[in-house]
């Protein structure tokens, strides 16, 4: 058999199924998120007070919306399971994919640690004495399990646990506004401070990965590219929708949250709603235990939906050469990466386990940590992608581009500065976290160089977008 038969089988062996929709893109792209309303948000408190994150948060928020619209004219141009890695191969060759690639994958993959903990706080207020840490354990394998099972059931479950999730967040906001007061969100909003003064402008900065906590994976609908049914039009939808409601939510759930009472009784806390709610309806309020309950079903999103996100990754990672081969490898019965699923949740465990052990702390700790080393390599892959946009355009003017960025070459300048800023901030305020992150992807970089010859026996097919998917 020749290489070029070897290679169009092992292509076929590794092509995903299409089966994804609009409705269904959306609420891949808002379930990938809406966690990020229910947690880790509030510790944004504690670095700046409730103005200063107010002021951070707008930002932030301009940021992405300048970021996603660019982001589109890549997603619907190269609609390629490996997203960035796929955009940053196409526009500076392997060593610009290998960065970005190295830098999703440490996004997606030290993302759901922090939201399976997150699952196991919620329980935890609900059953005293729950270990989060067990709890996250038995969410890795419900969640894994239904992934491997199939895309399409995978997708439909994310659709109907992301509108539960926006309902819940509804309901939040409907049961605290009779205790809500404008004047309990400004009380001490400036760092603790009771009037803005320049010791506010370093918080400001510090609470940069907690405002993107709001925002943060909602580009992991470009890993479910091939498996859309039409991507040059559902994408775009999908993607303007879901930053639409995000962005929504996120100020209506943070602003109700702060008025509630005194917000310094729940910054830095892991189950900041139910918190904010019981200031209002008290602690044996059913309300109250509903919304520990219902707040599950945005964590669930989220981590059900990272697990799609990272194990696409590491599927077209592996069929390019990047990763193990094994690893991109499809079941046969159901169509999905199930040895990337297990590998990336392996990973994810270990992760938990072994930062509470370094750190030594409890699980507000751990999920810091590990938060800010994901916005670590969010943000660094938002640079490559808004580097390869404008790279793209100059080397490949004739590449089919059925959304273009509005408003170029200014929108996606903005993203790239908020981006720049960003970065800057969390190594300046976090530079033991920033050098792990580079000390990782340094380490990578010596095995990337080391296996060259699985790249080079990689199908040339792998990195060229499935014509399947190209269709309108």
């Amino acid at each position: 058999m020749s290489k070029q038969d070897k290679q169009q089988g092992a292509v076929s062996h590794h092509e995903l199924k299409q089966t994804l929709g609009t409705w269904h893109l959306w609420s891949i792209a808002v379930g990938l998120v809406i966690s990020g309303e229910y947690f880790g948000w509030s510790l944004g408190w504690a670095q700046a007070g409730t103005l200063g994150f107010l002021l951070t948060t707008i930002f932030i928020a301009a940021m992405f919306l300048a970021f996603i619209f660019s982001f589109t004219e890549l997603t619907t141009s190269i609609p390629h399971a490996g997203g960035p890695f796929a955009y940053a191969h196409h526009a500076f060759g392997e060593t610009g994919g290998y960065l970005a690639g190295a830098a999703t994958l440490i996004q997606y993959v030290f993302t759901p640690p922090t939201i399976a903990l997150a699952i196991g706080g919620y329980l935890s207020f609900q059953f005293k004495g729950l270990d989060p840490k067990t709890a996250a354990l038995g969410a890795y394998a419900v969640f894994m399990l239904l992934n491997i099972v199939g895309i399409q059931i995978a997708a439909a479950f994310e659709l109907v646990v992301t509108a539960f999730a926006i309902f819940e967040l509804l309901v939040f906001m409907g049961v605290v506004s009779p205790g809500f007061a404008f004047t309990n969100f400004v009380a001490h909003g400036w760092s603790g401070q009771e009037h803005f003064s320049s010791l506010a402008i370093p918080g400001m900065f510090a609470a940069i990965p907690f405002a993107v906590w709001f925002f943060g994976c909602i580009d992991g609908v470009a890993m479910a590219a091939e498996e859309a049914k039409n991507p040059r039009r559902s994408i775009p939808r999908a993607y303007i929708g879901a930053i639409v409601t995000l962005v929504v939510l996120a100020f209506g759930v943070m602003v109700f949250a702060g008025g509630t009472g005194d917000w310094r009784q729940i910054a830095n806390k892991d189950a900041p709603l139910p918190e904010a709610m019981r200031i209002v309806v008290g602690e044996h309020s059913g309300w109250l235990h509903m919304m520990v309950w219902l707040g599950l079903g945005g964590l669930v999103a989220s981590f059900h939906g990272i697990i799609l996100g990272y194990s696409r990754q590491i599927f077209a990672q592996a069929r390019a050469g990047y990763l193990p081969r094994f690893l991109a490898n499809v079941n046969p019965m159901f169509k999905t990466p199930h040895w990337a699923i297990l590998t990336g949740g392996v990973i994810g465990i270990a992760t938990i386990y072994v930062v509470s052990w370094v750190a030594k702390g409890g699980a507000d700790e751990v999920m810091f940590d590990i938060a800010v080393i994901s916005v670590l390599g969010m943000m660094a892959m938002y640079g490559i992608s808004m580097l390869a946009l404008f790279k793209l355009r100059v080397s490949e003017p004739n590449l089919a581009r059925p959304f273009r960025a509005p408003g170029y070459p200014f929108v996606p300048a903005f993203a790239l500065f908020g981006i720049v800023v960003s970065l800057a901030s969390m190594i300046w305020f976090y530079p033991v976290l920033a050098g792990l992150f580079v000390g990782v992807v340094a380490v990578g970089y010596v095995v990337f160089r080391m296996t060259r010859r699985a790249r080079d026996e990689a199908p040339s097919e792998s990195m060229i977008v499935p014509t399947t998917s190209m269709n309108d």
